[in-house]
Protein backbone atom coordinates (compact mmCIF):
# COMPACT_ATOMS: atom_id res chain seq x y z
CA UNK A 1 0.00 0.00 0.00
CA UNK A 2 2.60 2.14 0.81
CA UNK A 3 4.14 1.87 -2.97
CA UNK A 4 0.35 2.75 -4.17
CA UNK A 5 0.61 5.44 -2.23
CA UNK A 6 3.66 7.17 -3.26
CA UNK A 7 3.24 6.38 -7.15
CA UNK A 8 0.19 8.43 -7.03
CA UNK A 9 1.64 11.15 -4.91
CA UNK A 10 4.13 10.82 -7.47
CA UNK A 11 2.15 11.17 -10.19
CA UNK A 12 0.43 13.90 -9.53
CA UNK A 13 3.74 15.85 -8.12
CA UNK A 14 5.01 15.07 -11.74
CA UNK A 15 2.03 15.95 -13.67
CA UNK A 16 1.82 19.79 -11.80
CA UNK A 17 5.50 20.32 -12.69
CA UNK A 18 5.39 19.47 -16.02
CA UNK A 19 2.36 21.71 -17.14
CA UNK A 20 3.76 24.42 -14.55
CA UNK A 21 7.68 24.08 -16.28
CA UNK A 22 6.91 23.11 -19.78
CA UNK A 23 6.81 26.59 -20.97
CA UNK A 24 6.31 26.89 -24.70
CA UNK A 25 6.41 23.01 -25.27
CA UNK A 26 4.33 21.87 -22.55
CA UNK A 27 2.69 18.61 -23.23
CA UNK A 28 -0.40 18.02 -25.02
CA UNK A 29 -3.24 16.50 -23.32
CA UNK A 30 -3.04 12.93 -23.19
CA UNK A 31 -5.37 11.38 -26.21
CA UNK A 32 -8.13 9.29 -26.15
CA UNK A 33 -8.13 5.55 -24.71
CA UNK A 34 -8.71 3.37 -28.16
CA UNK A 35 -11.81 2.09 -25.83
CA UNK A 36 -13.58 5.41 -27.09
CA UNK A 37 -17.13 4.17 -26.71
CA UNK A 38 -16.62 2.26 -23.52
CA UNK A 39 -17.47 3.41 -19.78
CA UNK A 40 -14.02 4.23 -18.37
CA UNK A 41 -12.75 5.38 -15.41
CA UNK A 42 -9.68 5.10 -13.21
CA UNK A 43 -7.48 3.00 -10.71
CA UNK A 44 -8.25 5.07 -7.54
CA UNK A 45 -11.74 4.65 -8.46
CA UNK A 46 -11.65 1.03 -9.19
CA UNK A 47 -9.53 0.84 -5.76
CA UNK A 48 -12.15 2.87 -3.51
CA UNK A 49 -14.90 0.30 -4.81
CA UNK A 50 -12.46 -2.57 -4.00
CA UNK A 51 -11.96 -1.73 -0.81
CA UNK A 52 -15.63 -0.96 -0.04
CA UNK A 53 -15.82 -4.76 -0.82
CA UNK A 54 -12.89 -6.49 0.65
CA UNK A 55 -15.35 -7.52 3.73
CA UNK A 56 -16.07 -10.42 1.25
CA UNK A 57 -13.67 -13.81 1.93
CA UNK A 58 -10.90 -13.84 -0.82
CA UNK A 59 -8.80 -16.43 0.97
CA UNK A 60 -10.22 -19.24 -1.14
CA UNK A 61 -11.13 -17.83 -4.19
CA UNK A 62 -8.21 -18.59 -7.08
CA UNK A 63 -6.77 -16.85 -9.05
CA UNK A 64 -5.10 -17.40 -12.80
CA UNK A 65 -2.81 -14.91 -13.96
CA UNK A 66 -1.11 -15.48 -17.80
CA UNK A 67 1.83 -13.53 -18.41
CA UNK A 68 3.31 -13.58 -22.09
CA UNK A 69 6.67 -13.85 -21.50
CA UNK A 70 8.54 -13.80 -17.60
CA UNK A 71 11.95 -12.58 -19.52
CA UNK A 72 10.07 -9.04 -19.90
CA UNK A 73 12.09 -7.21 -17.44
CA UNK A 74 8.84 -4.96 -17.04
CA UNK A 75 6.54 -7.38 -16.93
CA UNK A 76 9.03 -9.34 -13.98
CA UNK A 77 7.76 -5.81 -12.02
CA UNK A 78 4.68 -6.18 -12.77
CA UNK A 79 3.85 -9.84 -11.78
CA UNK A 80 5.82 -9.48 -8.54
CA UNK A 81 3.75 -6.30 -7.78
CA UNK A 82 0.58 -7.98 -8.79
CA UNK A 83 0.77 -11.08 -6.91
CA UNK A 84 2.36 -9.08 -3.08
CA UNK A 85 -1.02 -7.04 -3.41
CA UNK A 86 -3.48 -9.72 -4.04
CA UNK A 87 -1.71 -11.23 -0.86
CA UNK A 88 -1.92 -8.28 0.93
CA UNK A 89 -5.64 -7.54 -0.14
CA UNK A 90 -6.62 -10.81 1.23
CA UNK A 91 -5.60 -13.58 -0.90
CA UNK A 92 -3.96 -16.98 0.06
CA UNK A 93 -0.73 -17.67 -2.05
CA UNK A 94 -1.61 -21.01 -2.61
CA UNK A 95 -4.31 -19.60 -4.61
CA UNK A 96 -2.57 -17.91 -6.96
CA UNK A 97 -1.02 -19.38 -9.78
CA UNK A 98 1.05 -17.47 -12.01
CA UNK A 99 2.18 -18.58 -15.81
CA UNK A 100 4.65 -17.90 -18.15
CA UNK A 101 3.35 -17.80 -21.63
CA UNK A 102 6.92 -18.09 -23.20
CA UNK A 103 5.95 -15.56 -25.92
CA UNK A 104 3.85 -18.19 -27.07
CA UNK A 105 -0.26 -17.75 -28.11
CA UNK A 106 -0.90 -21.45 -28.26
CA UNK A 107 0.82 -21.77 -24.85
CA UNK A 108 -1.36 -19.37 -23.47
CA UNK A 109 -4.29 -20.63 -24.63
CA UNK A 110 -3.59 -23.87 -23.16
CA UNK A 111 -2.97 -22.19 -19.99
CA UNK A 112 -6.14 -20.55 -19.92
CA UNK A 113 -7.85 -23.66 -20.67
CA UNK A 114 -6.21 -25.63 -18.27
CA UNK A 115 -7.65 -22.24 -15.75
CA UNK A 116 -10.84 -22.48 -16.90
CA UNK A 117 -10.86 -26.73 -16.24
CA UNK A 118 -9.40 -25.91 -12.89
CA UNK A 119 -12.46 -23.76 -12.09
CA UNK A 120 -10.86 -20.28 -11.40
CA UNK A 121 -12.72 -17.75 -9.72
CA UNK A 122 -11.15 -14.93 -11.80
CA UNK A 123 -8.61 -14.74 -14.76
CA UNK A 124 -6.08 -11.93 -15.67
CA UNK A 125 -4.61 -11.78 -18.69
CA UNK A 126 -1.73 -10.26 -20.32
CA UNK A 127 -1.84 -11.83 -24.02
CA UNK A 128 0.94 -13.09 -25.98
CA UNK A 129 -0.80 -11.06 -29.18
CA UNK A 130 -3.77 -8.78 -28.30
CA UNK A 131 -5.40 -10.42 -31.61
CA UNK A 132 -6.28 -13.27 -30.03
CA UNK A 133 -8.23 -11.16 -27.58
CA UNK A 134 -11.96 -12.39 -29.00
CA UNK A 135 -10.76 -16.05 -29.16
CA UNK A 136 -9.76 -15.42 -25.45
CA UNK A 137 -12.75 -13.83 -24.36
CA UNK A 138 -15.31 -15.84 -25.77
CA UNK A 139 -13.29 -19.01 -24.28
CA UNK A 140 -13.34 -17.49 -20.54
CA UNK A 141 -16.86 -15.57 -20.82
CA UNK A 142 -18.83 -18.82 -21.98
CA UNK A 143 -16.86 -20.48 -19.13
CA UNK A 144 -18.54 -17.96 -16.55
CA UNK A 145 -14.94 -16.77 -15.46
CA UNK A 146 -14.36 -12.61 -15.39
CA UNK A 147 -11.88 -11.17 -16.85
CA UNK A 148 -9.23 -8.69 -16.45
CA UNK A 149 -6.39 -8.41 -19.22
CA UNK A 150 -3.65 -6.17 -18.26
CA UNK A 151 -0.81 -4.43 -20.01
CA UNK A 152 -1.46 -5.23 -23.96
CA UNK A 153 -4.74 -3.68 -25.04
CA UNK A 154 -7.37 -5.60 -27.19
CA UNK A 155 -8.59 -3.30 -29.86
CA UNK A 156 -11.75 -0.76 -29.86
CA UNK A 157 -13.87 -3.04 -31.20
CA UNK A 158 -13.46 -6.02 -28.76
CA UNK A 159 -13.78 -3.65 -25.68
CA UNK A 160 -16.92 -2.55 -27.38
CA UNK A 161 -18.48 -6.44 -27.55
CA UNK A 162 -17.53 -6.64 -23.85
CA UNK A 163 -20.28 -3.53 -23.16
CA UNK A 164 -22.56 -4.50 -25.54
CA UNK A 165 -22.74 -7.66 -24.52
CA UNK A 166 -22.78 -6.27 -21.12
CA UNK A 167 -19.81 -9.36 -19.91
CA UNK A 168 -17.32 -9.24 -16.54
CA UNK A 169 -14.22 -8.13 -18.52
CA UNK A 170 -12.32 -5.11 -18.44
CA UNK A 171 -8.70 -3.74 -19.06
CA UNK A 172 -6.56 -2.14 -16.83
CA UNK A 173 -3.43 -0.20 -18.06
CA UNK A 174 -2.09 2.67 -19.48
CA UNK A 175 -2.81 4.95 -23.18
CA UNK A 176 0.44 4.13 -25.08
CA UNK A 177 -0.16 7.30 -27.38
CA UNK A 178 0.86 9.10 -23.80
CA UNK A 179 3.77 7.65 -23.66
CA UNK A 180 4.59 7.67 -27.19
CA UNK A 181 4.16 11.23 -27.09
CA UNK A 182 5.79 12.31 -23.62
CA UNK A 183 9.19 10.26 -25.35
CA UNK A 184 9.20 13.31 -28.32
CA UNK A 185 8.64 15.61 -25.89
CA UNK A 186 11.24 15.17 -23.82
CA UNK A 187 13.76 15.28 -27.03
CA UNK A 188 11.71 18.36 -28.67
CA UNK A 189 12.26 19.90 -24.82
CA UNK A 190 15.95 20.21 -25.49
CA UNK A 191 15.65 22.61 -28.51
CA UNK A 192 16.31 21.78 -32.33
CA UNK A 193 19.91 23.61 -31.87
CA UNK A 194 20.83 21.25 -29.29
CA UNK A 195 19.70 17.97 -31.05
CA UNK A 196 20.67 19.34 -34.34
CA UNK A 197 24.26 17.77 -34.49
CA UNK A 198 24.83 17.74 -38.10
CA UNK A 199 23.40 20.95 -38.94
CA UNK A 200 21.13 19.92 -41.41
CA UNK A 201 17.98 21.98 -39.75
CA UNK A 202 16.54 18.05 -38.98
CA UNK A 203 16.07 15.69 -36.32
CA UNK A 204 17.85 12.70 -37.25
CA UNK A 205 16.16 9.74 -35.58
CA UNK A 206 16.27 5.80 -35.82
CA UNK A 207 13.44 3.61 -34.36
CA UNK A 208 13.95 0.78 -32.27
CA UNK A 209 10.40 -1.14 -32.22
CA UNK A 210 8.71 -3.37 -29.45
CA UNK A 211 6.41 -6.73 -30.65
CA UNK A 212 4.83 -5.01 -34.14
CA UNK A 213 1.44 -6.45 -33.35
CA UNK A 214 1.44 -4.94 -30.01
CA UNK A 215 -0.59 -1.70 -29.85
CA UNK A 216 2.24 -0.32 -27.52
CA UNK A 217 4.54 -0.24 -29.97
CA UNK A 218 2.57 0.76 -32.72
CA UNK A 219 1.39 4.27 -30.54
CA UNK A 220 4.96 4.55 -29.12
CA UNK A 221 6.91 4.52 -32.54
CA UNK A 222 4.09 6.67 -34.02
CA UNK A 223 2.88 9.63 -31.52
CA UNK A 224 7.04 9.90 -30.06
CA UNK A 225 7.73 11.37 -33.97
CA UNK A 226 4.35 13.38 -34.23
CA UNK A 227 5.19 14.80 -30.65
CA UNK A 228 8.42 16.30 -32.91
CA UNK A 229 6.65 17.33 -35.89
CA UNK A 230 3.75 19.20 -33.38
CA UNK A 231 6.42 21.26 -31.72
CA UNK A 232 7.60 22.34 -35.29
CA UNK A 233 10.89 20.20 -35.69
CA UNK A 234 11.68 18.29 -39.02
CA UNK A 235 12.46 14.87 -38.85
CA UNK A 236 14.61 12.46 -40.87
CA UNK A 237 13.99 8.33 -40.18
CA UNK A 238 17.23 7.01 -40.57
CA UNK A 239 15.96 3.82 -39.85
CA UNK A 240 13.41 1.94 -37.87
CA UNK A 241 13.57 -1.88 -37.00
CA UNK A 242 11.76 -4.33 -35.11
CA UNK A 243 13.74 -5.22 -31.81
CA UNK A 244 11.09 -7.29 -29.91
CA UNK A 245 11.44 -5.67 -26.55
CA UNK A 246 14.98 -7.28 -25.98
CA UNK A 247 17.88 -5.78 -24.54
CA UNK A 248 20.23 -7.73 -27.14
CA UNK A 249 18.34 -7.38 -30.12
CA UNK A 250 18.20 -3.32 -29.19
CA UNK A 251 21.95 -3.90 -28.64
CA UNK A 252 22.83 -5.51 -32.42
CA UNK A 253 20.06 -3.09 -34.01
CA UNK A 254 21.69 0.41 -32.92
CA UNK A 255 24.86 -1.17 -33.53
CA UNK A 256 24.09 -1.67 -37.18
CA UNK A 257 22.47 1.68 -37.34
CA UNK A 258 25.53 3.20 -35.78
CA UNK A 259 27.51 1.63 -38.38
CA UNK A 260 25.49 2.58 -41.35
CA UNK A 261 24.90 6.05 -40.39
CA UNK A 262 27.59 6.83 -38.08
CA UNK A 263 26.91 10.35 -37.07
CA UNK A 264 24.23 11.44 -38.95
CA UNK A 265 22.36 9.70 -35.96
CA UNK A 266 21.10 12.24 -33.43
CA UNK A 267 18.02 10.76 -31.13
CA UNK A 268 17.94 6.84 -30.83
CA UNK A 269 13.80 6.29 -29.63
CA UNK A 270 13.50 2.59 -28.15
CA UNK A 271 9.85 1.54 -27.37
CA UNK A 272 10.60 -0.04 -24.30
CA UNK A 273 13.62 0.24 -21.38
CA UNK A 274 14.84 -2.71 -21.98
CA UNK A 275 16.13 -2.12 -25.93
CA UNK A 276 17.35 1.42 -24.58
CA UNK A 277 20.05 -0.76 -22.26
CA UNK A 278 21.19 -2.18 -25.81
CA UNK A 279 21.34 0.81 -27.33
CA UNK A 280 23.50 2.55 -25.08
CA UNK A 281 25.60 -0.65 -25.05
CA UNK A 282 25.76 -0.23 -28.46
CA UNK A 283 26.52 3.85 -28.35
CA UNK A 284 29.07 3.75 -25.88
CA UNK A 285 31.20 0.62 -27.76
CA UNK A 286 30.52 2.83 -31.32
CA UNK A 287 32.62 6.30 -28.60
CA UNK A 288 29.41 7.93 -28.65
CA UNK A 289 28.29 10.00 -25.26
CA UNK A 290 24.55 10.20 -24.85
CA UNK A 291 23.74 14.24 -24.05
CA UNK A 292 26.81 15.47 -25.90
CA UNK A 293 26.53 13.83 -29.47
CA UNK A 294 23.47 11.53 -29.49
CA UNK A 295 20.11 11.54 -27.33
CA UNK A 296 18.33 8.12 -26.32
CA UNK A 297 14.80 7.88 -24.86
CA UNK A 298 12.71 4.60 -23.66
CA UNK A 299 9.81 3.42 -21.67
CA UNK A 300 9.23 1.60 -18.68
CA UNK A 301 11.50 3.67 -16.01
CA UNK A 302 13.27 0.65 -14.86
CA UNK A 303 15.39 1.02 -12.29
CA UNK A 304 18.43 0.54 -14.26
CA UNK A 305 17.31 3.19 -16.56
CA UNK A 306 16.61 5.68 -14.03
CA UNK A 307 20.05 5.17 -12.50
CA UNK A 308 21.69 6.53 -16.24
CA UNK A 309 18.94 9.21 -16.40
CA UNK A 310 20.55 10.13 -13.05
CA UNK A 311 24.07 9.69 -14.53
CA UNK A 312 23.37 11.13 -17.90
CA UNK A 313 23.75 8.50 -19.64
CA UNK A 314 20.27 8.20 -20.89
CA UNK A 315 18.54 11.07 -21.96
CA UNK A 316 14.90 9.67 -20.17
CA UNK A 317 12.04 7.41 -20.02
CA UNK A 318 8.57 7.22 -19.20
CA UNK A 319 7.55 5.76 -16.17
CA UNK A 320 5.13 2.86 -17.23
CA UNK A 321 3.39 2.50 -13.39
CA UNK A 322 3.24 -1.21 -12.97
CA UNK A 323 2.55 -0.58 -9.12
CA UNK A 324 -0.87 1.66 -10.49
CA UNK A 325 -1.24 -1.04 -12.87
CA UNK A 326 -1.09 -3.91 -11.01
CA UNK A 327 -2.87 -2.48 -7.76
CA UNK A 328 -5.21 -2.09 -10.59
CA UNK A 329 -5.98 -4.89 -12.29
CA UNK A 330 -6.43 -6.98 -8.74
CA UNK A 331 -8.64 -4.21 -7.24
CA UNK A 332 -11.33 -5.16 -10.91
CA UNK A 333 -10.84 -8.86 -9.57
CA UNK A 334 -11.50 -8.25 -6.30
CA UNK A 335 -14.51 -6.38 -7.75
CA UNK A 336 -15.99 -9.49 -9.61
CA UNK A 337 -14.95 -11.64 -7.22
CA UNK A 338 -17.10 -9.94 -5.06
CA UNK A 339 -20.06 -10.08 -7.37
CA UNK A 340 -19.58 -6.86 -8.08
CA UNK A 341 -18.63 -5.04 -11.84
CA UNK A 342 -16.06 -2.99 -13.45
CA UNK A 343 -15.59 -0.22 -15.80
CA UNK A 344 -14.94 -1.62 -19.13
CA UNK A 345 -11.50 0.54 -19.75
CA UNK A 346 -9.53 1.38 -15.98
CA UNK A 347 -6.91 3.82 -17.10
CA UNK A 348 -3.50 4.60 -15.51
CA UNK A 349 -1.35 7.70 -16.40
CA UNK A 350 2.35 7.70 -17.86
CA UNK A 351 5.28 10.20 -15.96
CA UNK A 352 7.81 11.91 -18.30
CA UNK A 353 11.37 10.82 -16.20
CA UNK A 354 13.78 13.39 -17.24
CA UNK A 355 17.01 14.29 -14.84
CA UNK A 356 14.84 17.21 -12.46
CA UNK A 357 12.69 14.29 -11.67
CA UNK A 358 14.85 11.26 -11.91
CA UNK A 359 15.64 10.98 -8.18
CA UNK A 360 12.19 11.29 -7.03
CA UNK A 361 10.80 8.61 -9.44
CA UNK A 362 14.00 6.29 -8.35
CA UNK A 363 12.85 6.79 -4.77
CA UNK A 364 9.54 5.98 -5.24
CA UNK A 365 10.75 2.55 -6.64
CA UNK A 366 12.16 1.29 -3.52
Amino acid sequence: MKKKVLSLLLAAAMTAALVGCAGAAAPAPAAEPAAEAAETSDAADVAETAADAASGDLANAKVGICIYQFADNFMTLFRTELENYLISQGFAKENISIQDGANDQATQTNQIQNFITEGVDVLIINPVNSSSAETITDMVVNAGIPLVYINREPDAAEEQRWQDNNWNVCYVGCDARQSGTMQGQIIADLGLEAIDFNGNGKVDYIMVEGDPENIDAQYRTEFSVKALTDAGMEVNELDDQVGNWDQAQGQQIVANALANHGNDIEVVFCNNDAMALGALQAIQTAGRTVGKDIYLVGVDALTEVVEDVIAGTITGTVFNDHIAQSHGAADAAINFVNGNTNDYYIGCDYVKVTTENAQATLDSLK
